[in-house]
């Protein structure tokens, strides 16, 4: 007589007559996912809080050049990345119904759209940077500010409604359940209608995400044979420094964006797809799908870098003279004494002038 496995063995559900995975639940995994969303949450609303103060309530206003104006919505999005973690954070703390429908409707969704944009923006600020080099001369028209600003503004559009129509259909047909706990997965609680419509966003995701990603690399090994070519003919020449920079500045992009993004979607696309006959394994499969997901959230904490060594402006702005008032009173000081060396100077002029212009006064004198 064989014996009888109850559910929870199997690892099996049913849910709109389909089968698929309970995922696994692992008290230890998630206070680790607490710690680590909590510290990257905190790093992150501390730089973007402080590269949008830089960006947004300086005295000195930036120039809106293209490529500052990508690096504004990148940062914006990377701020409210930020401000999603703490739903997520709680979506592993609480083991109630209502929390994990609440992330599953609104705190899943507004992740992942603020993350897409991070990474079409990372794609736009390259592709600037590209055309500077193509054309050094001048601005091509897709490097005006006209032409950022309307880029930026169809990107956050259409994202806006993929994720929107994904909420709609998320409220109107995900199912109910009481039995979740320490769930964190939304995939339970998916229709086969939004299941369905949770396939196709991820095939788009994914297209976007293999755009941008040899987009980038095109643009970095484009960079690396003319600064190749241009050392061959005149090593010491501006031209060969402007293009070391170039590619060292393409490098640290391309860099942050596969850390972080690359094993993702090497991870996501595959759970998505085939995760209904991993069940035997779906232990270390899931778990490895949350620890990529912490490594694209790190983007918030390295995309600072991008900020600093992309835009000559925002260095000029994080000096710590425009933050600290105790450098402030030196600068005053320096200021009024080079005011009172010139008016020095401007009162010996005149005396010299008027020793070597002899007048009646000075005859009288004398």
């Amino acid at each position: 007589m064989k014996p009888t496995l109850s559910t929870s063995q199997l690892g099996i559900m049913t849910d709109n007559n389909s089968t698929s995975c309970d995922e696994p639940v692992n008290n230890s995994a998630h206070i680790f996912f607490i710690v680590i969303y909590s510290f990257i949450f905190l790093v992150g609303l501390f730089l973007n809080s402080f590269t949008l103060r830089v960006y947004f309530c300086s005295a000195q206003p930036l120039a809106s050049s293209s490529v500052t104006i990508y690096l504004k919505n990148l940062a914006a999005s990377d701020f409210l990345i930020s401000l999603c973690l703490p739903l997520r954070i709680l979506n592993y703390a609480s083991k109630t119904s209502f929390i994990r429908q609440t992330y599953c409707s609104f705190g899943a969704s507004a992740f992942y759209l603020n993350m897409y944009a991070s990474i079409l923006f990372m794609g736009y600020i390259a592709a600037n940077r590209y055309l500077k080099i193509v054309y050094p001369v001048g601005n091509h028209a897709l490097q005006t500010p006209q032409t950022a600003y309307i880029v930026s503004t169809v990107t956050w559009g259409l994202l806006l409604v993929m994720t929107s129509t994904y909420m709609i259909l998320s409220l109107l047909t995900q199912d109910t359940r009481d039995d979740l706990p320490g769930m964190v997965s939304c995939d339970v609680l998916h229709s086969k209608k939004l299941h369905l419509f949770y396939k196709v966003i991820h095939s788009c995701s994914l297209v976007i995400f293999l755009l941008v990603l040899m987009s980038l690399i095109f643009f970095y090994s484009t960079t690396s044979r003319r600064l190749l070519l241009a050392q061959r003919n005149q090593p010491a020449s501006s031209n060969s420094k402007k293009l070391t920079k170039s590619r060292r500045n393409m490098l640290v992009l391309v860099s942050v964006f596969c850390i972080c993004f690359v094993p993702y979607h090497l991870v996501r696309l595959p759970y998505a797809f085939i995760k209904t006959l991993l069940c035997s394994s779906r232990w270390w499969f899931f778990y490895l799908k949350e620890l990529t997901i912490v490594m694209s959230v790190l983007n918030v904490c390295l995309d600072p870098l991008i900020y600093f060594i992309f835009c000559k402006a925002f260095r000029a702005q994080i000096s710590l003279g425009r933050f600290f008032s105790t450098t402030q009173v030196p600068s005053q000081v320096t200021t009024e004494q080079r005011r009172g060396s010139k008016e020095r100077r401007t009162s010996i002029k005149n005396l010299r002038k008027l020793s070597l212009t002899p007048n009646s006064n000075q005859t009288t004198v004398l």
